[in-house]
């Protein structure tokens, strides 16, 4: 059966095209974000008409998640699987710039398929309903639950992803669908974070020479001045890090501390009495957000402590968000590929079948929800079709054979996972 499926893959591929082009035609660009009800409803009702149980509720105004559920038919005893896709796409700009119609599915004279989403992920959300529909054509049995979520948010670092895994939509393992270029993988973390200084005083711009020179007698500062000495302390930290971190498919340095955005002052006529830093944090796989925050906070405080000032006026931190958009602040946590799980062999074992290559486990550059998954205790991986350099692109394309080879490593990877019991093959650390 699994050979007459992927055959159906090949061979009626314009249907697949179909789901993506309708997929496509949805703007529902984040930010401003808000804007993906229509699409989900679509999306809802292709799970439905395909038999699975829809949960649908709202994050935002506009903004719904969607999970497919289809039970198996021995969930007690076989193995369970998320996939999970993104709804949401990279803003596009100005569509002038567009050689080809960001929202219309459009076939260049290159074989490409264009359009915004088709790399990032939407082309990955097309192909694995087209594999549920032949699914049920063929009368798959599935005895492990099967789990399809459409989340909102991962453009914008809304916690899309997360709200799903809190509802209880888990799983023995996770396939986060977004672009890999076929290829396993893990990734690093990502958060951010504000530094705040603030003065307990407000000052006239006339009193500035009585708090910097002899005898002033003001004991007071400029906030904007005193985040110069946190902003060297954080590029000491950084560069401390990239002589002694490191971490297996990432080149030395890759755990960075960008001072991203800077606010203070209220004007010219004032001594600036408060100042606010946003950063934004890469750390390794073996790291946590919240080990990584707390080695930036004791580094930036220690520096503080050595500032007559800054010692009884410290800087606060605030870390991370669940929006970008709401909170001015975002967690992507980092997904470490546990490599003796018989998930990840079974995964490498049908991209061996079906593409004809050596599986190979790597580290993404980027990063994405999967590491909410590896938060909570859920063994993940990334794996999806679409070359990283195309996601956010103007023009934005992807090879429709790579589509097809995603379908059918999908294909054969939900049927043999979903149909393993549980307890085969232990996993090895």
């Amino acid at each position: 059966m699994l050979a007459q499926i992927t055959a159906a893959i090949s061979e009626r591929r314009e249907e697949l095209f179909a789901l993506l082009r309708q997929l496509v035609s949805f703007p529902t660009v984040s930010p401003p974000a808000r804007n993906t009800d229509e699409a989900q409803t679509w999306l809802a009702k292709q799970l439905s008409d395909l038999g699975f149980d829809v949960d649908r509720w709202t994050l935002y105004p506009g903004d719904d998640n969607v999970v497919g559920i289809r039970t198996g038919s021995d969930r007690e005893h076989y193995h369970s699987l998320v996939v999970n896709g993104h709804i949401d796409v990279a803003e596009v700009g100005e569509e002038r710039g567009w050689q080809y119609p960001p929202f219309a599915l459009t076939e260049g004279a290159d074989g490409r398929l264009y359009g915004r989403g088709v790399a990032d992920m939407k082309g990955a959300m097309a192909a694995s309903l087209f594999v549920l529909k032949l699914f049920k054509e063929y009368g798959v049995e599935l005895r492990g639950d099967l789990l399809f979520q459409s989340v909102i948010g991962e453009e914008a670092g809304e916690a899309g992803t997360l709200s799903a895994i809190e509802r209880g939509h888990t799983a023995d393992f996770a396939l986060v669908m977004d672009t890999s270029h076929l290829r396993i993988q893990g990734q690093g973390g990502v958060i951010t974070g504000w530094i705040t200084i603030e003065s307990p005083t407000t000052l006239h711009d006339g009193m500035r020479a009585k708090t910097i020179h002899a005898g002033g007698g003001v004991f007071a500062a400029n906030a904007i001045e005193k985040m110069m000495k946190v902003i060297a302390a954080l590029q000491e930290l950084e560069r401390h890090w990239a002589v002694t971190k490191s971490y297996p498919g990432f080149g030395h340095g890759t755990t960075t501390i960008n001072p991203a955005v800077i606010e203070g002052g209220r004007h010219a006529a004032f001594i600036a009495d408060r100042c606010a830093l946003w950063i934004t944090v890469h750390f390794y796989p073996n790291e946590s957000f919240a080990d990584v925050a707390r080695e930036i906070e004791q580094h930036v405080l220690a520096a503080a402590a050595a500032d007559p000032w800054l010692r009884h006026h410290p800087p606060t931190f605030r870390w991370g968000g669940r929006s970008m958009i709401e909170e001015r602040g975002e967690i992507f946590p980092s997904l470490e590929l546990a490599e003796g799980h018989p998930a990840l062999q079974t995964l490498q074992h049908a991209v061996a079948s079906q593409t004809g290559r050596e599986p190979t486990l790597s580290m993404s550059p980027s990063v994405n929800d999967a590491g909410w998954f590896a938060h909570k205790g859920i063994p993940a991986a990334i794996f999806g079709p679409g070359e990283l350099n195309q996601a956010h692109s103007v023009d934005e394309s992807v090879d429709p054979a790579e589509l097809i080879a995603f379908a059918k490593v999908l294909a054969q990877f939900i049927t043999e996972w979903c149909n393993t019991p549980k307890g085969k093959g232990e996993v090895k650390r």
